[in-house]
C-alpha cells in the first residue's frame, strides 16, 4: 500500500497556491501552472504546508490520493526549479543544432528532422551530440523528450540512435559466419 498521499508538501518561499473548487493554480519564480484535480480528494492549505485527504476508502480513490499529491508536488517543483531531460546522439554523422527556436536533428535519414518550440518548452544543444529539453511542466517535458528520442530510438546491434543520458541499451550479438 502506498502512503505517498499522506505526505505533506512544503511550499518554498515565493510560491503561491490558489484553489478555485477543483482547479489549483501554483505560481512561482519560473512561471505558473494550473491543473484540475478530482473532487474526491480534498486539499488543505495551512500556511506553507499542503495536505491531501480522500473522501472514501475504495481502490480508485486511494489511487487518486497518491496521484493527486504527486502531481501537485511536481507542480511546486516545476515552478521553483523546473525539469530537464538530457538526450545524447550516438552514431556516425548524428548531430543536433538549433536554428532559431527550432531543433534540427540529422540522424541518418535522407532529410533533417525538425522540432518546433512548444509553449513552456526550451531546447538547448550544449554540443553537437547533446540535446536538453527543459520546462516547468514535468509531463510535457517528458513527452517532448520521448518524441525526440522516438525519431531514432537506439538499436541493439550497434547502439546507434538517440538515448537519454545514462540510459543502458542492451546490446545483441550479430549473425555469425559459416
Amino acid at each position: 500500500m502506498s502512503r505517498i498521499g499522506y505526505k505533506e508538501v512544503d511550499l518554498p518561499a515565493g510560491v503561491e497556491v490558489k484553489q478555485d473548487g477543483n482547479v489549483v493554480t501554483v505560481k512561482g519564480p519560473k512561471g505558473e501552472l494550473t491543473r484540475e484535480f478530482s473532487d474526491k480528494i480534498k486539499m488543505n492549505i495551512n500556511g506553507n504546508v499542503v495536505t491531501f485527504e480522500r473522501s472514501a476508502e475504495d481502490n480508485k480513490t486511494k489511487a487518486l490520493h497518491g496521484t493527486t499529491r504527486a502531481n501537485f508536488h511536481n507542480m511546486v517543483v516545476g515552478v521553483t526549479e523546473g525539469f530537464t531531460k538530457e538526450l545524447e546522439l550516438r552514431g556516425v554523422g548524428y548531430r543536433a543544432q538549433m536554428k532559431g527556436t527550432t531543433l534540427v536533428l540529422n540522424v541518418g535519414y535522407s532529410h533533417p528532422v525538425e522540432f518546433e518550440k512548444e509553449d513552456g518548452i526550451e531546447f538547448a544543444t550544449p554540443s553537437a551530440t547533446q540535446v536538453t529539453v527543459s520546462g516547468i511542466n514535468k509531463e510535457i517535458v517528458g513527452d517532448v523528450a520521448a518524441r525526440v528520442r522516438a525519431t531514432r530510438a537506439p538499436e541493439p546491434y550497434k547502439g546507434k540512435g538517440i538515448r537519454y543520458v545514462g540510459e543502458f541499451v542492451r546490446r545483441k550479438e550479430g549473425k555469425t559466419g559459416k
